[in-house]
């Protein structure tokens, strides 16, 4: 079987596109694959360090604005789309594959859809709660369309294709919860509850400043565990203003760390998580539990991350402070309370956990089966 995948420009398009493949692989593992992406973005460094062959396309998303800068550089995406239509031609008839997968960002509009006029059935996963524009564009192209969760129904095109709640693949990690065993392998001994908090895999400034004020007080009052992941870009800025207010980076109680690379680990022992909220992130926080604060970053399309929130906020499993609204005193009030609450923390968890889709893969192969020739 061949099978192309296509979705790119951030991780949270990459990753789902790589948990898919890996899926694929281990049902079928003779499986040929193919990935498409950007020419330049993120997946040019992600799909072949997993493993995966990748040919790229030239194409850039529109701009909104109505500025002379945003009117050029929309003339210049319009070229690149044409011109992408070919490239893509080019692409499926050297490859004949037996389905396309995307995974959302604009590089999978003109691939998928070329494919879809070719005859080659079309599915696509989208991760976040509010489907993206591409995902929308694609709706009538494709056989079906997996969703995060039901509410993401409701945006989509009326005219869609089916749409099926798959919910997020998830690492095998987190599969497998023991809360007890987590804090055992953290060498977490005593009763105190553990916050994980952290940015993402470069760190957010915003959240690292409201961090280190989180810190200060919890080491005076000796409150709780921490673990906080500064991200590699805030790492140095975060350290030395800890440093100048005597907290330590590494204790009994406070673990600071550039990267956080055991996080279903860190999770699952967790009782409050403080992050983003990525499409990814916002499915491992209902498969470990866990109660969390979300500060949505405003920096995303459509504030998609705010939506991301919401999912969880409406079912009493989290708190969401948005970054306009962010600072060290009021996120500190929040946590404050949270843990000085254990019983309203615990209800937040299982809130949290009820919903989990935990099959996200077998949901999304059982999409794609029926639809391989």
């Amino acid at each position: 079987m061949r099978v192309l995948l296509t979705g790119g420009g951030t991780a949270g398009h990459i990753n789902p596109a790589l948990a898919i493949a890996a899926d694929i692989r281990r049902r079928m593992p003779d499986t040929e694959f193919l990935f498409v992406g950007a020419t330049g973005r993120m997946e040019t460094k992600l799909v072949p360090k997993a493993g995966y062959p990748l040919k790229t396309v030239t194409v850039e998303g529109f701009s909104r604005k109505l500025t002379p800068k945003s009117l050029m550089h929309n003339l210049t995406a319009a070229y690149h789309a044409v011109a992408a239509g070919h490239t893509c031609r080019k692409i499926l008839q050297e490859f004949r594959p037996d389905i396309a997968i995307g995974t959302g960002g604009y590089v999978s509009g003109p691939i998928l859809r070329e494919a879809a006029k070719m005859g080659v059935p079309v599915v696509v996963h989208e991760s976040n709660a509010l489907p993206g524009v591409t995902v929308k564009m694609l709706a009538k192209y494709a056989s079906a369309i997996c969703l995060p969760t039901e509410e993401s129904k409701s945006k989509m095109p009326a005219d869609s294709c089916p749409l099926i709640v798959t919910g997020n693949p998830l690492r095998e990690e987190f599969h497998h919860v023991d809360k007890a065993a987590a804090r055992a392998a953290l060498g977490l001994t005593d009763d105190k509850p553990l916050v994980l908090s952290f940015g993402g895999s470069l760190g957010a400034r915003r959240l690292n400043e409201a961090m280190t004020e989180v810190l200060a007080e919890s080491h005076k009052l000796h409150a709780c565990h921490h673990i906080h992941g500064t991200g590699t870009a805030g790492w140095d800025a975060m350290s030395a203003a800890l440093a100048k207010r005597g907290i330590p980076t590494d204790s009994e109680l406070i673990s600071v760390r550039p990267y956080i690379d055991d996080v279903p680990l860190c999770m699952a022992a967790a009782d409050l998580v403080i992050c983003r909220c990525g499409a990814m992130t916002i499915s491992e926080i209902p498969a470990c539990g866990v109660a969390s604060v979300l500060i949505p970053s405003p920096y995303v399309a459509e504030n998609h991350q705010f939506h991301n929130a919401m999912v969880l906020v409406n079912k009493g499993a989290a708190v969401c402070i948005e970054e306009k609204d962010l600072s060290g005193e009021a996120l500190w009030q929040t946590v404050s309370e949270l843990i000085a609450d254990p019983t309203r923390l615990a209800q937040m968890g299982q809130n949290a956990r009820r919903d989990a889709i935990l099959d996200g893969s077998d949901r999304i192969w059982a999409v794609i089966q029926p639809l391989i020739k």
